[in-house]
């Protein structure tokens, strides 16, 4: 490029103001890039990848670009693509400011796709919402689409959504022994993701079924909806009849010992006589599932703990344990915020009051407990 040949051509289309993505042609952008590779005084690498910046910031519009191949077109998320280049600019050294470039060169030129996600680890810096920390502040739940938020023991839809864009592909498939209102397969159809859910109780599992058809189906995801009981159904049997040969990740929210009543069914874990039969039968839902998760893959357990007779007992820490004795590995215990339940809504008053005499704390979170299949059989 000569020196007052202006930088055009860069945008494949035009980007309106406040777009989050560069649409750019990859053969001008890395010719400007190789350009700069070669620039041999940080001064004057400065001044051109300023330049360069500033082309991508104004709006170009070339409507002869519009059509080419999907090879000849890059997209980059502008915030990272202008931060990258701000870090170069304020880089010291033009050794360091040639690193900078190469990484973001390579990150244009070169996938590296993990194992369990879709995610390429050479753009990480784009993944802006996926959580990794220990710690969830998640302000509200998301009522959009078919999440509807009427059950009682329903969980937010991020969490299924953070586990699977983490832990699955697109096209994988997604165990829900404990459905409820649908919410993992509502959101794994929204992601590509097959789900499969068992339901014990069959007026739930009615409602739970017309919410994920409702649901649209962008992405071509197999969903299925099973009465019975987790500890119990034939795996093998559904998966044979859904097409689905295994599942990647497994999404538990079982209920919290008998702190709320699912159905009047004898078989439901919520009506579990003792806390040694809710962790037998919560077992042994762990157990029948684990043949049909594959080596290597993830399974989560959402749940909170529980007062009982002014003991407060470590429910999330048993039912760790009862995971670990199948052959699974503790990966992270992550803690999840929540401000109010249905049963303590409009009463944040009292409960304070009740915790003030009592000399208790107020349940402000849950655990999200992520555990890896070990690679033997189990």
């Amino acid at each position: 490029m000569k020196k007052d040949e202006p930088a055009q051509n860069l945008f494949e289309q035009k980007a309106p103001s406040g777009n989050k993505y560069l649409t750019m042609n990859r053969s001008h952008l890395m010719n400007r890039l190789a350009e700069l590779s070669n620039v041999d005084s940080i001064n004057l690498f400065r001044s051109q990848l300023g330049k360069l910046r500033d082309s991508l910031i104004q709006e170009n519009s070339d409507s002869s670009l519009i059509t080419l191949n999907p090879a000849e077109i890059v997209e980059y998320k502008s915030s990272v693509l202008l931060g990258q280049m701000d870090q170069m600019l304020s880089a010291r050294t033009l050794e360091r400011a040639r690193y900078y470039l190469n990484r973001l060169i390579k990150s244009i030129t070169e996938s590296r796709i993990s194992r369990y996600n879709d995610l390429d680890l050479n753009r990480w810096q784009e993944y802006e919402e996926i959580i990794t920390d220990s710690l969830w502040l998640i302000e509200k739940r998301d009522n959009s689409g078919a999440h509807l938020g009427w059950y009682w023991g329903n969980f937010i839809p991020q969490i299924p959504r953070q586990l699977m864009l983490r832990y699955t592909k697109q096209g994988e498939s997604v165990l829900d022994p404990f459905l409820g209102s649908g919410t993992t397969l509502i959101e794994g159809k929204r992601l590509g993701r097959n789900g499969i859910g068992i339901e014990i109780n069959p007026v739930v599992a009615e409602k739970a079924k017309a919410l994920i058809e409702k649901e649209r189906n962008l992405k071509d995801a197999k969903t299925e909806v099973i009465v019975g009981d987790s500890r119990k159904v034939d795996y093998k049997k559904i998966l044979s009849e859904s097409g689905i040969k295994s599942f990647q990740l497994a999404v538990l929210h079982p209920p919290y010992f008998d702190i709320i009543k699912f159905s009047g069914l004898q078989e439901d874990l919520s009506n579990s006589q003792s806390l040694q039969d809710f962790l037998k039968n919560f077992g042994e839902v762990v157990e029948n599932l684990t043949p049909y998760l594959d080596p290597g893959r993830f399974l989560a357990v959402v749940i909170g703990d529980k007062y009982q007779q002014g003991e407060w007992l470590p429910l999330g820490f048993y039912c760790m344990e009862e995971v670990k004795k199948r052959g699974y590995t503790l990966k992270g215990i992550i803690v999840k915020n929540f401000d109010e339940t249905r049963a303590k809504r409009n009463q944040k008053e009292l409960w304070r009051y009740r915790a003030l005499v009592g000399g208790f704390y107020i349940f402000k979170h849950e655990y999200i407990l992520l555990f890896k299949k070990g690679r033997k059989a189990i």
